[in-house]
């Protein structure tokens, strides 16, 4: 092949008088590379979303997504799995959906707060309209969590190796590089006025990655087998909390209050032997009778 037709097929590859040492290209939008929150949104408006993501004709409320960084599940996820927040992806998928407006409560809000205490000091300028009241509250809060699952096929192996099985001890070698990522997420719901919990929802993904089959065989087919090629576990987290999210809208679109008999928070149905709302001993109905017998 001849340098200018390496030149066409490789974008920046050094040839000539020296052996082709480093090649590089880019491609910009790759599918391959993208994940299940895809495209943007502005305002209501969204591009390019998942088709399979729920959408709301309109906006419910405001939501903060509330992420707890100090449970085990984050430490996995960013210690292990090398894996950023999952904010970013869920403030993605509430704003295309237009089920809810969100709000910021991250470390924008800092950068947020910071303007305003700028203009406190007088350093802004006087018509920049950072005046205090404007911040929009939070209506709701979105808390996610993640169940991770083994990232082994077990007997998914087995069974592609008895799919070629006339190949013998070379598919059933290779089988072993088989492997299934799976997670599982939860995102739940939660009025910010009374702290009540108003939605909950799982959601859960799998993918499987044919690893040397894939090479054996062509990555056409490993395709055809419905797998990803390196799948990587971010993008199956991605498709949980997808999942998730489509769950919860399921659950806001039917969504009907629950009642309890005398309001919430005054005592509940589940009365305890013993106690009275102010946490003193209560009489017995025996005594009770007994104070209210006519004399």
């Amino acid at each position: 092949m001849s340098n200018h037709r390496l030149l066409r097929i490789m974008p920046v590859c050094l040839t000539g008088a020296i052996l082709l040492s480093a090649c590089s290209s880019m491609d910009m939008g790759n599918a391959g590379a993208k994940t299940e929150a895809t495209g943007s949104a502005g305002g209501s408006n969204s591009s390019n979303a998942n088709v399979a993501l729920e959408h709301c004709d309109r906006s419910l409320g405001t939501i903060a997504i509330i992420e707890d960084t100090s449970a085990p599940w984050y430490g996995v996820l960013t210690g292990q799995y090398k894996l950023g927040s999952t904010v970013p992806v869920l403030k993605l998928l509430v704003q295309q959906s237009n089920c809810f407006v969100v709000v910021e409560r991250g470390r924008g809000l800092t950068a947020v707060l910071g303007e305003r205490a700028l203009q406190q000091s007088g350093e802004l300028r006087s018509n920049s309209n950072f005046g205090k009241g404007k911040i929009v509250s939070a209506d709701y809060g979105l808390n996610p969590s993640i169940t991770f699952s083994n990232n082994n096929a077990g007997g998914a192996g087995a069974s592609v190796a008895g799919l070629f099985g006339g190949l013998g001890g070379v598919v059933a070698g290779l089988a072993g590089n088989i492997n299934s990522k799976e997670a599982s997420t939860l995102l739940n719901l939660v009025d910010n006025r009374s702290g009540v919990q108003v939605a909950a929802a799982e959601g859960s993904a799998k993918s499987m990655d044919f690893g040397a089959i894939g090479k054996l065989f062509g990555n056409s087919a490993a395709g055809s087998a419905g797998g990803y090629s390196n799948t990587a576990e971010g993008k199956v987290i991605v498709a949980a909390f997808t999942d998730s999210y489509n769950n919860i809208v399921h659950a806001v679109k039917n969504y009907h209050a629950q009642s309890v008999a005398g309001g919430l928070g005054t005592g509940g149905q589940l009365a305890v032997q013993g106690a009275d709302d102010n946490g003193t001993p209560a009489p017995s109905k025996k005594k009770a009778a007994k104070r209210s017998a006519p004399q």
